[in-house]
């Protein structure tokens, strides 16, 4: 292990996985030219290392990007395609939602459809239509897994599972995270998909998140022990498959549960596990679970308006004390 950035580990993962399969191919906007042209960027550096035939600048086409890895993993390529804004992704659902999630099923389990998409998450200061988390969307189309790391060891652990999966992939990147160090392995080390990861264990509360919201877990939690109060962090980090069982052990150990995401509430990812803990949880339950996340409102431009927005450690940390 050695500390790296998170944009250094994606690029690991996928000169890794170029070197390891010449099945395996980039494409996306701009992905080999200047506006990424940063060495903690995933793709930097990757068009002259791999060459135009494997490190593709597409089109500003979101659609065409994902017809082109559709297409291409019916053709047996693994391809790994770059959404450059998560908001875009609405143009690219077609592909992704009514073909890529539902060709293994409309060729009766006989065939599968590899394929990975990258796409940029988090709040920048670029505005709503750059910035809107639609995770929950994704999350809700049969067929497709999605996961969203929160540090450099998952984005590479779970990007190379998800090359390398039998199924459509969506990995979520915060592109706030690209700056940020911690550890990580060095060679082919792969973090399972539906394998949640406990944080920091506690007694009182269970805290669930993915992405950039973990890191505001982990602060509320360190905040909470200030006043004698032993908060569990738990990051998803795969969102479809889902570690229900992770969540509800630690759920039957603390009683209480807050879940917590950047994307809005109403129909947010959150509501699903408020469900599960509900059905599957009740007699767990010493409080009613509360979700912490963005209000229903676009994302604004403003940063001080952005700052309001997001949920932070103080949120979370009251909601904790909410249930208490």
């Amino acid at each position: 292990m050695r500390e790296v950035h998170t944009g250094v580990a994606i690029r690991e993962a996928l000169t890794l996985a170029m070197e390891m399969d010449d099945r395996v191919f980039l494409a996306g906007e701009g992905i080999g030219v200047s506006i990424h042209d940063n060495p903690l960027m995933p793709t930097y550096g990757l068009l002259e290392t791999f060459g135009r035939r494997r490190v593709k600048d597409t089109p500003v086409s979101e659609a065409a990007i994902a017809g082109l890895a559709v297409g291409a993993s019916t053709m047996g390529l693994l391809p790994v395609v770059e959404i450059m804004f998560f908001p875009f992704i609405t143009l690219a659902s077609d592909m992704l939602v009514n073909h890529a999630g539902k060709l293994r099923y409309l060729s009766g389990g006989k065939s599968s459809f590899p394929l990975t998409v990258r796409v940029k998450a988090g709040m920048f200061g670029a505005g709503c239509q750059h910035s809107h988390n639609l995770e929950a969307w994704l999350a809700h189309a049969p067929g497709l897994k999605l996961a969203f790391p929160s540090c450099p060891a998952d984005a590479k652990g779970l990007l190379l599972s998800a090359i390398f999966d039998p199924d459509p992939v969506i990995i979520v990147e915060d592109m706030g995270l690209y700056w940020m160090q911690g550890p990580a392995p060095e060679g082919d080390v792969r973090v399972p998909l539906g394998k949640a990861a406990v944080k920091r264990p506690g007694a009182d509360a269970t805290v669930v998140g993915y992405g950039r919201a973990v890191l505001a877990a982990l602060e509320a939690a360190s905040e909470l022990e200030a006043e004698g109060v032993s908060v569990e962090v738990i990051d998803l980090r795969s969102l479809v498959p889902l570690d229900r069982e992770t969540i509800l052990e630690s759920l039957s150990r603390t009683g209480r549960l807050v879940t917590v995401h950047d994307a809005t509430k109403f129909c947010g990812f959150g509501a699903e596990l408020a469900a599960i803990a509900a059905e599957e949880g009740f007699a767990s339950l010493k409080a009613p679970v509360v979700r912490v996340a963005g209000p229903d409102i676009p994302v604004p431009f403003s940063p001080p308006l952005q700052e309001f927005y997001m949920p932070n450690a103080q949120k979370i940390a009251a909601a904790v004390r909410s249930i208490l």
